[in-house]
């Protein structure tokens, strides 16, 4: 890696949908998402997706990830 290569660790939201597919996505960058049928898939798909981001943002323009919190909400059958 040359001295202006810089490594970034993006955080990647992984969800199932209805049908099995596997969505991720970046919440550093707007609407970058992607799917796949397996993990790997999905890992493989998004990186691209991320890279294209990358291209048109600037380092300083991401969005600041803070991390993920779970909400419990009560619901009546």
């Amino acid at each position: 890696m040359s001295a202006s290569t810089k490594t970034l660790h993006l955080p990647i939201v992984v969800e199932r949908d209805e049908d099995g597919y596997y969505i991720v996505s970046c919440p550093l960058f707007k609407g970058c998402h992607s799917y796949g049928e397996t993990i790997e898939e999905a890992m493989e798909n998004i990186r691209e997706v991320v890279e294209m981001c990358l291209e048109e943002t600037q380092l300083e323009q991401l969005n600041e990830f803070i991390g993920l919190r779970e909400l419990t909400i009560a619901r009546h059958a």
